[in-house]
């Protein structure tokens, strides 16, 4: 079965009882992605840099948010974000958002996953949001090859991965049905980690995946 990769933007003291299912879901977790400001935020937030401490006590990865504006930010600015989650919150991982997909940014990534690497990131996550070129998963652990709707995932056609299996592939689902069962479909399409959750718009990840809503 595929496991969760929850991206969870709340803060801790807005969502107190989500934090505390998702800590307590430990043992289904793939890993959690930290968010507190679309990065690091200019400042330490004690209140995420405390759930970041339960979640590695509980041996679940910790990742840290940072966008890359697919290739186009400044690799400094990047880098930065990726010491401050290091500094902050003790991330043991990184979660790379808006990955370009093709070779020719690859060189620009090539050089933040060594900066990673040097920073303590030990598992590292690039979002494509769909299929990028194989060459990625020579740098990343985890390829984000879907991001999308929940009518969008279950009509389309899987495609083998061609990139080997080293990697794994991940698929990110919003404008989940209660009952849908997302974890089964990113199995049977070659995704060994995944999140499915109910929300929408613009801001789905403000929501928590089916199985760990409060009852």
């Amino acid at each position: 079965m595929s496991r969760l990769l929850v991206p969870y933007y709340e803060h801790p003291s807005v969502r107190p009882a989500e934090w505390e299912a998702i800590v307590a879901a430990a043992p289904r977790l793939y890993g959690v992605v930290l968010n507190p400001a679309s990065g690091p935020g200019e400042h330490p937030d004690p209140a995420f840099a405390e759930i970041a401490e339960r979640l590695r006590a509980a041996d679940v990865r910790v990742f840290g948010y940072v966008d890359t504006a697919y290739g186009r930010r400044p690799r400094a600015d990047v880098v930065r974000d990726l010491t401050r989650h290091r500094d902050w919150y003790d991330t043991n991982g990184a979660f790379l958002d808006q990955v370009a997909t093709g070779l020719g940014e690859f060189g620009y990534y090539q050089q933040l996953a060594t900066a990673a690497w040097g920073v303590g990131c030990e598992t590292l996550t690039f979002n494509h949001g769909v299929a990028p070129h194989p060459a990625y998963g020579r740098l990343a652990d985890v390829l984000v090859t879907f991001e999308g709707t929940w009518e969008t995932y279950r009509s389309l056609r899987p495609e083998p991965w061609p990139g080997g299996t080293r990697t794994r592939l991940c698929h990110l689902v919003y404008g989940v049905p209660t009952g849908a069962r997302v974890g089964e479909l990113a199995h049977a399409r070659g995704a060994m980690v995944h999140c499915g959750v109910p929300g929408g718009g613009e801001h789905p990840w403000g929501t928590l995946p089916h199985a760990l809503e409060l009852r």
